[in-house]
């Protein structure tokens, strides 16, 4: 398993649920884990920083999801920014609105680290190869 290193933005208003995501994703070799509770801390964050990924909770206490991922997808800065967008709803039509809003993946609560890694892992190989010289 390599290191992907860079930062992750963790989008989930539970605290507990938040830390397992946290130590999750700095198990799968992330450096930096920078949380918000609500889609519009979310939003105010990714204006000072750019995740090499975004864990998504699709329920969230002011705006939804679906909107933050269609304003990072909508952004010049973070259009390419892989969305992992996590939820407790299994239907059919949340997961074609997370699609649509710009997600890469579609991940349902609950789930195990394992199943949590190969999304991660999916949706990172869905990046645009830059160089990092930026």
């Amino acid at each position: 398993m390599g290191q992907h290193q860079g930062t992750v933005l963790v989008v989930e208003d539970s605290p507990l649920f938040r830390r397992m995501l946290g130590d999750m994703l700095q198990e799968l070799g992330f450096s930096r884990v920078l949380e918000a509770f609500g889609g519009r801390a979310a939003l105010e964050l990714l204006t000072e920083s750019k995740p090499d990924l975004v864990c998504l909770d699709l329920t969230l206490p002011d705006i939804s999801g679906f909107d933050v991922c269609e304003h990072i997808r909508a952004s010049p800065l973070h259009k390419d920014v892989p969305v992992l967008m996590i939820s407790a709803r299994t239907l059919a039509v949340d997961r074609a609105q997370a699609e649509e809003a710009g997600a890469n993946g579609y991940l349902i609560k609950p789930f195990t680290p394992e199943e949590f890694r190969q999304q991660v892992e999916r949706v990172m190989a869905t990046r645009p190869r830059k160089e990092s010289g930026s």
